[in-house]
């Protein structure tokens, strides 16, 4: 007998109110992350995060704008589908880290742009990696086309929490701990 991806089912919640749980919850987090964002309107934001002593390997502005939002799709789909499964104990699991997932992306940018704490921003930076690795590992068990639209967010993490420890170890105010 030939194994198959099983068919999302529609015991879980109905399409309209999963989508409407998706859009609702990913919508404030893009909400949040562009209130914080970088560009012309926010000329405070843009001129210190232009200031900031950046690794050579920090990508260009245009790259961030390019891959967030199909990261956040990923993770639409993802919530999406997690959302029509029955629930069961791993599909809960795994909707609970989608949402804990989803609200630290808002709340880096809070940290990160708006707050300017380079260290808490680094290590928010590594807690949603963990919780992006738990949410792909969790996942495998309810949906692998949701775990899968998961793993270039795990990648992108891996290379942010890099790039944002590397931000806050060149910019440190003089005479801080090393």
């Amino acid at each position: 007998m030939n194994r198959r991806e099983p068919v999302v089912r529609s015991a879980g919640l109905s399409p309209l109110v999963a989508g409407g749980i998706v859009i609702g919850v990913l919508g404030l987090s893009a909400l949040i992350g562009r209130r914080n964002a970088p560009d012309p309107s926010h000329p405070g934001i843009r001129n210190w995060y232009r200031r900031l002593d950046k690794p050579g390997f920090t990508p260009p502005d245009a790259v961030f704008g390019a891959v967030w939002p199909a990261l956040e799709t990923g993770m639409a789909v993802g919530g999406y589908r997690l959302l029509r499964h029955e629930p069961s104990a791993r599909r809960n699991a795994s909707v609970g880290l989608w949402l804990v997932t989803t609200a630290m992306i808002g709340g880096w940018t809070e940290i990160f742009f708006r707050e300017r704490a380079l260290a808490s921003s680094a290590a928010a930076s590594g807690a949603m990696l963990a919780t992006t690795a738990a949410y792909v590992a969790t996942t495998h068990r309810v949906d692998r086309v949701a775990q899968a639209t998961a793993v270039p967010l795990m990648g992108w993490l891996a290379f942010a929490t890099v790039l944002a420890t590397r931000v806050w170890q060149r910019n440190r105010p003089a005479g801080a701990p090393r």
